[in-house]
This record gives structure tokens, C-alpha cells and sequence, in this order.
């Protein structure tokens, strides 16, 4: 992590309310205007340098250049004076953690009674959608595949949304090549725009999922797996059956390729 973020920042200091939001009797003034800036400005450098990574990937690049941060007076148990940091993220006000100046009996329970600090805490869920795109926090707790298999260990990646309806399976399998053509010429992208061509925006995706080659005919089987499913709708299994018959049929008959 950058100590020292590129970007501009622009900060927005709600000040805090002395009696709402006060000071601890048993701190002075002068220190907590020193740990207040200091926490601030430590803050600040972390979520700019983590923003900073992120904007290419999720398509804010015009974020880069300035980040506007404001903070906003709250209650926590174990801090006062208290805030909640926000940073203007895609058009709206994004709170990312709260964080304010340590309840000195803390530090007094931990044997440091000599000690003044700050502490914080995140909304990972929060952080991770902004890292990552995210558009709805419900999605952290799915278990669908769709989900879950975009993201890898240490790799920043856009989120690719994908219907919340389910999806419609249906296989196909062909031999390579009408029965005696020794000049194939099927090609999977003619394929697969034929697919879209009749489907539409229904083809979630087209996978290969098998594929062999006879010795004894010399010739090799495809099978591929189409995943129909709807953004806005359930899809039922009558209409994607005659979608896939439709398929079938303009696929035999224009691609170079034997049903079986």
C-alpha cells in the first residue's frame, strides 16, 4: 500500500458537537486535536491508495485524479470523540468505517495507562464493493456458483452481473464435419453467433463440455452446453425447448456439422 496516494484529496470536516460527540474528560484538548488529525490523515492515505488501485478495474478512472472524503459525527461504545468516514464513489456518498479517539479505560484495562490512541473498523462488505464493482451487498451472502467463481486470492476483478433468475441447461452434441467432407470447416464463433442470433440475450453462456474423437470413423464429437436465463424473468422450460429445437435445426443445416 502507497504511504503517499497520487490523487488529490478533498476533505469535508463535520467538526464534532462537545456535548454529543465530546471529548474525555481525562484527555487534553491539545492531544486529541493531534490524534483527531492524525487518525484522519492516516485514514484518508489508506482508502485513497486502496481507491486508487481499484478505479481502473471497476471503470471509475476519472476518480483518480481527486477523492472527496467526509466525515460525519456517530456513536460507537469504545471511542469519543467518534466519526463515520464516507468517500464519494460513483455518484453517491459511500460509508466505509467508523473510527474515532480510544475510550481511555481500554488503554487503562491493557496496562497502558500512559497511552492515547484512535482505532477503527471497516465494512469489508462495503470496501469490497467498491473494489470490485459490486452493485448489491446481498450478494456476499450467496452461494451461487455465478458468484463466487469470479474472484480469485490477491486479484482485483470487475464484477460481471449475471441474472438472479435461474438458468435453463440444455446439451448439444455433433459430429465435426457432414458424413463423407474431408474439408471441414465449422468454426465455433459462427457457432455461437448463430446461437445468439436465434436466442438473443437468453444465452447466458455456451460452454464446451465434451469432446472426443472416434478411431474408427475418424471423426470428432463436440458437446456443448448453452445456459439460457433470463435478467428479468424466469424462463420456462416449453420456451427454451423451442428455442433449442430451433437451434438445433439452423445449426445442422448451416453449420458444417451432423447431429447426433
Amino acid at each position: 500500500m502507497q504511504d503517499k496516494p497520487s490523487l488529490t484529496i478533498e476533505t469535508h470536516n463535520e467538526g464534532y458537537d462537545a456535548i454529543k460527540n465530546p471529548i474525555q474528560k481525562c484527555h487534553d484538548p491539545k492531544q486529541v486535536e493531534l490524534i483527531i488529525n492524525d487518525m484522519k490523515s492516516a485514514m484518508n492515505n489508506m482508502v485513497a491508495s486502496i481507491l486508487s488501485q481499484a478505479a481502473n478495474t471497476v471503470g471509475q478512472e476519472e476518480q483518480l485524479s481527486k477523492l472527496q472524503v467526509r466525515w460525519i459525527e456517530a456513536y460507537f461504545p469504545f471511542t469519543s470523540p467518534s466519526w463515520e468516514m464516507e468517500v464519494f464513489w460513483g455518484g453517491e456518498w459511500l460509508e466505509l468505517c467508523g473510527c474515532g479517539v480510544m475510550r481511555q479505560e481500554l488503554l487503562q484495562n491493557a496496562k497502558l495507562d500512559d497511552r492515547i490512541g484512535w482505532a477503527f473498523g471497516f465494512g469489508l462488505e462495503r470496501l469490497a464493493m467498491v473494489l470490485f464493482g459490486i452493485p448489491d451487498i446481498r450478494l456476499f451472502w450467496s452461494s451461487d456458483p455465478r458468484f463466487l467463481g469470479q474472484f480469485e486470492p490477491r486479484k482485483i476483478s470487475r464484477f460481471v452481473p449475471f441474472s438472479k433468475h435461474p438458468a435453463c441447461h440444455k446439451d448439444i452434441s455433433f459430429w465435426i464435419g457432414k458424413a463423407g467432407n474431408t474439408n471441414v470447416t465449422f468454426h465455433e464463433n459462427d457457432m455461437n453467433d448463430l446461437i445468439r442470433e436465434i436466442a438473443g440475450d437468453l444465452v447466458q453462456d455456451v460452454v464446451l463440455v465434451d469432446e472426443f474423437t472416434s478411431k474408427k470413423i475418424n471423426r470428432t464429437s463436440k458437446c456443448y452446453r448453452i445456459n439460457y436465463c433470463s435478467m428479468d424473468r424466469n424462463v420456462t422450460n416449453e420456451e427454451i425447448n423451442a428455442i433449442q429445437e430451433r437451434v438445433r435445426k439452423e445449426m445442422s443445416e448451416r453449420l458444417d456439422i451432423e447431429l447426433r
